[in-house]
């Protein structure tokens, strides 16, 4: 069973960029569709983007050219790079692994971590 974790969360302002890692453990990432969501409060979880285990990453448009996933098989790690941040993007952001090809849905994945808190202060 894979183990997920997200670090590199935090306050940051409007503009600023966050690097976000998931570590897995448990498991051979290289096996993995990886997943990035996030749950604004009150929300449902937001389908960010997903790598595939082969490195090639698509993303929901609202991201596309601002946030970029990168993997690197070798030592288990995802990252989520975001850059110009804004008041909205204020979310718990989570890291999901799925044996297949993964895909928009939450339900999709079967491993999921605990989240880490992006704030964006205006």
């Amino acid at each position: 069973q894979v183990q997920l974790v997200e670090s590199g969360g935090g306050l940051v302002q409007t503009g600023d960029s966050l690097r976000l890692s998931c570590a897995a453990s448990g498991g051979t990432l290289s096996s993995y569709t990886m997943g990035w969501f996030r749950q604004a409060p009150g929300e449902g979880h937001e389908f960010v983007g997903q790598s595939w285990t082969g490195g090639t990453s698509m993303y929901a448009n609202s991201f596309m050219g601002r946030f970029t996933i990168s993997r690197d098989n070798t030592k288990n790690t995802v990252w989520l790079q975001m850059n110009g941040l804004k008041a909205e993007d204020t979310a718990v952001y989570y890291c999901a692994a799925d044996l297949g090809f993964g895909g928009s849905e939450w339900s999709s994945y079967e491993y999921w971590g605990q989240g880490t808190q992006v704030t964006v202060s205006s």
